[in-house]
């Protein structure tokens, strides 16, 4: 608003607004031309040119329909005004018109009328280019989000609609849900939420998340994965897990005002299937955050270019919606062949590379990003500099006490009572066991047991266990050599006294 406010006054003639949300960049108009006297004109190809708010003003042709008779009619408006052009930029491939504009701005800047071009995306030609200033819209922020939901909780209240049942925490939990969303989409999804049970609660938050899917999905770059899996379905890692409940309420109001910045990311490092992309999940799920997957796979398409288009709007779509989650999964493979890339790809790789680590360096917007890899050769060293990243974790095998409670957990999932079984013997017999090879080896036993028509008995997974070869037998000098590498240079995830002791 400050910086419209300043090109209306220094008399820029031609300004482009980027924005999908006219009635909201036209309220913002409004309140701009009253403060500079003005009158408030709109054109749109069906309706012409029209007053917005208000009779006062200039009298207008009555068909101003056809774009060239439109700015012939701005041309000869004889009292101050800020007219915006909806949907306008796609009229400027014909040339008549780019020249009729040009000309309209030049003979613009002797007066105290302002042309806004308004469309959701920037389309201008070449020779535009030095005529017109751009500015993006942001969407709607914490307060207008705010005055939104207290303006929704009055209408319920007084009409004995719904009930509210929000504490003021769940509150700010829900609006910063509906960060990323327009002012619309977020006062449907609110009134989505109290229709469902007539009520808005802290179980709507989830749902106001939901409704970003449909900003995601159309992007096509990245992948919505809703809230699932908890910290609780991961089983060691008490150290990372301690970590992460210490930044739990760090995207709050609470703890801007503390001082603290909002937490930027974590690498997680280890031996496959030990929970690595699970606990990505986990941590959306436990800070009641969407969590967002980029897949580096997508960012490199076919075209030249299009690659670095890709990242940029990738990370456009993610800190729109933020405060949010974005799991980078094996970055190493999106990533390999940097060193080489100005041979191999023309520089591709290494342009996207910088472009990311640029991003994770200088990013503001509350995007927390878990990045995991399983192969740290891949890795380029700019990577593993800190200020990337707010700690890098070393993901090891899990020891005996881990392998016990992941044996727990997963025989309590599919519906088994982990105290029917010594979980303490099988934790003992999966030495080298990653927790994704522990659930293999219970699916195992219960396909065993069904196949025998009988219930899951202890000699199952015994017999499942025994008959696995796990892959720390199949590449232990990697893993060894993996956990060399680790050792200082990265953060233990478990806790000394849950370390490996086999």
């Amino acid at each position: 608003m400050e910086e419209l406010d300043l090109l209306i006054r220094a008399r820029y003639p031609l300004l482009y607004l980027v924005s999908w949300e006219e009635h909201r960049v036209e309220a913002l108009l409004g309140e701009v031309a009253r403060a500079h006297g003005k009158v408030l004109l709109t054109w749109s190809v069906r309706r012409g040119l029209r007053h917005v708010g208000s009779t006062r003003g200039p009298v207008l042709p009555e068909d101003t329909r056809n774009p060239l008779e439109a700015l012939a009619a701005i041309e000869k408006l004889s009292e101050p005004a800020l007219v915006v052009l909806e949907d306008f930029p796609p009229y400027l491939e014909e040339k008549p018109l780019v020249r009729a504009l040009r000309e309209l701005a030049h003979s613009l800047k002797s007066t105290f009328t302002t042309v806004v071009l308004l469309s959701p995306t920037l389309q201008l030609p070449a020779e535009l280019e030095k005529e017109v200033s751009v500015l993006d819209v942001p969407l709607p922020g914490f307060e207008e989000l705010t005055q939104l939901l207290k303006e929704i909780v009055a209408v319920v209240r007084r009409g004995n609609k719904a009930s509210i049942e929000l504490t003021r925490e769940e509150a700010e939990q829900l609006i910063k849900a509906a960060q990323g969303l327009t002012l619309s989409e977020a006062e449907n999804a609110f009134a989505k939420a109290i229709a469902k049970d007539g009520k808005l609660s802290a179980e709507d938050i989830r749902r106001v998340q939901d409704e970003k899917r449909q900003v995601i999905r159309k992007s096509g770059l990245l992948e919505y994965y809703p809230p699932g899996e908890d910290l609780g379905s991961v089983g060691g890692l008490r150290e990372l897990k301690q970590w992460l409940d210490r930044r739990t309420a760090a995207f709050g109001e609470r703890a801007r005002q503390f001082g603290l910045p909002e937490p930027r990311g974590v690498l997680l490092l280890g031996v496959q299937g030990c929970g690595k992309s699970l606990t990505a999940k986990a941590i959306a799920a436990h800070w009641n955050l969407p969590l967002l997957r980029l897949d580096m796979g997508r960012i490199f398409s076919g075209l030249v270019g299009s690659s670095e288009e890709n990242l940029r709007k990738a990370i456009h779509v993610a800190e729109s919606i933020a405060p949010v989650v974005l799991w980078v999964d094996e970055v190493e493979k999106g990533l390999s062949g940097v060193a080489s890339s100005g041979t191999t790809d023309g520089g591709v790789t290494a342009r996207v590379f910088g472009a990311l680590l640029t991003w994770l360096q200088e990013k503001t917007a509350p995007v927390f990003v878990v990045a995991t890899a399983n192969r740290i050769e891949g890795l380029p060293p700019e990577l593993l500099r800190k200020g990337r990243f707010d700690e890098i974790f070393f993901i090891d095998l899990p020891g005996v006490a881990e392998r016990r409670e992941i044996f727990r957990i997963h025989l309590e999932r599919r519906g088994r009572k982990a105290g029917g079984y010594d979980v303490g013997v099988l934790a003992e017999l999966a030495v080298d066991f990653s927790g994704a090879e522990v659930e293999q080896a219970v699916i195992a036993a219960l396909y065993e047991a069904f196949g025998e028509g009988v219930e899951l008995e202890q000699r199952h997974l015994e017999r499942a266990i025994q008959e696995t070869f796990p892959l720390a037998v199949t590449l232990r000098d990697e893993i060894l050599r993996l956990r060399e590498w680790a050792r200082g240079r990265t953060r233990p995830a478990s806790l000394a006294g849950e370390a490996r002791k086999e």
